[in-house]
């Protein structure tokens, strides 16, 4: 049997903020137990003044929002937080004017956060947004990393493979999607996970109101069509997390738009486990719901317990620590 123990709900920060708007946080959870988060902050999402901010909890405590990357009149755009097997803590991120036209950054910290290198293009000559685009990484059984991708106003997903620790990348070959089929634009921001050597899976976000899938058996180089799961998506951001054990963690809104439309509310938002690899969802935990909108969550996992955050009201970001309590026979 699969319950929740502790689970534990803050901020990262209250009403005194050194920017009126946030989004699109990411983070890592480091074997001491302390936890680094990054998003995007500034006056309004896409303004010249939007920079990278991050905070690092340790001993149960955040500290203030540091600005990581400001290139002085460009906006800044969704962070990644990716740690490597040697430690080191990879950031990525986005500039760019428009989303067509966006940069990946790159920053690394060789100590937990404290320290970063200065940003450098991801691949030189990059433009439209190679990387990962929301969510993070993951490292393949054989080394390899998978991080999920996609491309505006192709709507277009895809995965950027490295095999030499982040140093240079590969571009897969683009998710198919019959296009002429679908009611709005495609699919963005994949989650990926690996089943079994070189058999990798990704859920998208989607314009056509569920959750997309497409699988893998080459180590993502090359994918199947994408299909639309039984899952419900209001076309925003979701993010997954496979633990140790092989049991999936899903965070998203489990909306779908109204007839006709290809946007959805952003709340509520809600936690889910499979452990059929995501054939089927249960357990649900409510997160958050409300006005306004509780969305775009990053969620990893250290042992049997779940870090999650996510945007609240554009307002701060908020933090999960949860607690998974497996029974006999469930996966560990």
């Amino acid at each position: 049997m699969i319950a929740y123990g502790e689970v534990t709900k803050e901020y990262l920060f209250e009403e005194d903020r050194p920017f009126r708007s946030c989004h699109a946080s990411t983070l890592v959870a480091l074997p001491d137990g302390t936890v680094v988060a990054a998003w995007f902050g500034g006056s309004r999402e896409g303004a010249g003044d939007v920079a990278i901010w991050a905070s690092r909890r340790a001993d149960g405590v955040w500290t203030e929002p540091r600005k990581l990357a400001d290139k002085e009149g460009m906006p800044h755009w969704n962070p990644v937080l990716f740690r490597r097997d040697d430690g080191t803590i990879l950031l990525f991120y986005k500039i760019g004017e428009r989303i067509s036209s966006w940069t990946t950054m790159v920053m690394t910290s060789p100590d937990g956060g404290l320290t970063w290198t200065e940003p450098k293009p991801l691949v030189e000559g990059d433009t439209g947004g190679r990387g990962p685009v929301k969510n993070k990484p993951i490292v393949l059984a054989d080394g390899t990393i998978a991080a999920p991708a996609s491309l505006e106003p192709d709507w277009d997903a895809f995965v950027d493979l490295s095999i030499d620790g982040g140093d240079t990348w590969t571009r897969s070959a683009t998710v198919p999607l019959d296009h002429g089929a679908l009611l709005g634009k495609g699919i963005i921001q994949p989650a990926l996970w690996e089943s079994a050597p070189g058999t990798v899976h990704m859920l998208t976000r989607s314009t056509e109101g569920a959750v997309y899938r497409s699988d893998s058996e080459d180590g993502g180089k090359t994918w199947r069509p994408a299909y639309a799961t039984d899952l419900p998506n209001n076309n925003s951001g979701l993010d997954l997390v496979k633990t140790d054990g092989g049991l999936l963690a899903l965070v998203y809104n489990p909306v779908r738009p109204e007839a006709g439309s290809t946007k959805g509310p952003r709340t509520p938002l809600v936690l889910r486990l499979s452990g059929d690899n995501g054939q089927t969802w249960q357990h649900e935990l409510l997160l958050d719901q409300g006005e306004k909108q509780y969305s775009y969550p990053a969620v990893v996992a250290m042992g049997n317990v779940l870090y999650v955050t996510y945007t609240w009201k554009r307002e701060r970001i908020a933090f999960y620590r949860i607690e998974l309590l497996l029974g006999k026979g469930e996966p560990h």
